[in-house]
């Protein structure tokens, strides 16, 4: 099945322990893409300024990623983002956000991706997020991601999307904020009130639960010991759920499941190099690999 995202394409400037990568591209859309299109063709919605290198993205069109709906503002600049990652990369300070082209988009759907079944709304703003889905035909699946940014500055906004999708994903901050449950569980369980048929909540190094009304469903992070820069891990993780469920044409809680490995796996080897470095240097038989050790890892 088709797959779209929309998401950001930027130039992040990324400092860890073990180096600096300034000016390098990233963006939710585009590690997503870099994930989701060892599976299946996928399409991003998203926008660039004048200033970005449409050439960076030749990596992914050869992987059969459509960028028909990426749209370039040439009187504006790219989405720039700066962080730096502790000796301990799972504290993080953010050092600049510069939304730039970011500030005036209004994501228009070419006509070709109207009628794609499996949707993935990256973080963004939740008012863009509705419409996106209000440009949409008839999706068989849609899965929201969101921040603790649109949480606190339009909860109203991020709810009305909530009901519209199937999915949704959030880490273990969002959802207390979102439920405000302490428990994870408790508050996934408030999440599924608010519309979507399956939480899945992200838990970093210590992996992902997925949670319906009738199941549940946990699974650890892959054990990666070279971790470079954990940025965009979670839109990697995202992909790789994704993408696998678009190949499979599936959205059942057996298939979810196994997109969740798919998407563990995606995201170990996002971590291992700056920016999606290491997605130009593996292929999908890589990624299945790790997917049967997961397994091994999680069967008693």
């Amino acid at each position: 099945m088709s797959l779209l995202v929309i998401g950001t394409v930027a130039y992040d400037s990324i400092e860890s322990p073990y180096g600096n990568a300034p000016d390098t591209l990233g963006g939710s859309g585009t590690y997503f893409a870099s994930s989701a299109s060892f599976y299946t063709p996928t399409q991003v919605v998203g926008v660039v300024g004048a200033d970005f290198d449409l050439q960076e993205l030749d990596y992914l069109r050869a992987q059969g990623v459509d960028f028909e709906g990426l749209e370039v503002d040439a009187d504006g600049k790219t989405f720039r983002w700066g962080g730096k990652y502790m000796e301990d990369v799972n504290q993080r300070e953010t050092l600049f956000t510069d939304l730039n082209v970011l500030e005036t988009f209004s994501p228009k759907l070419p006509e070709s991706y109207r009628q794609t079944d499996i949707v993935f709304l990256a973080n963004f703003a939740p008012q863009l997020q509705s419409q996106v889905l209000d440009q949409l035909s008839a999706p068989k699946f849609v899965v929201m991601d969101t921040m603790n940014l649109w949480i606190d500055i339009a909860m109203d906004d991020v709810k009305a999307v909530l009901k519209r999708v199937d999915g949704v994903i959030v880490n273990d901050e969002e959802t207390r904020m979102l439920s405000g449950e302490l428990n994870l569980v408790a508050g996934a369980k408030k999440l599924l009130e608010m519309g979507p048929r399956l939480v899945i909540c992200k838990k970093g190094e210590h992996g992902a639960f997925l949670l319906s009304k009738d199941d549940f469903f946990s699974i650890p992070a892959y054990p990666t010991t070279a971790v470079k820069d954990p940025t965009g891990a979670g839109d990697s993780f995202a992909g790789g759920m994704m993408g696998y469920i678009a190949a499979t044409g599936n959205s059942d809680f057996a298939t979810v499941k196994t997109g969740l490995a798919h998407g563990s796996a995606a995201a170990s080897f996002c971590v291992e190099e700056f920016g999606v470095g290491r997605f130009k240097t593996i292929d999908k038989a890589a990624i299945e690999s790790r997917v049967e050790k997961i397994r091994g890892y999680t069967a008693f």
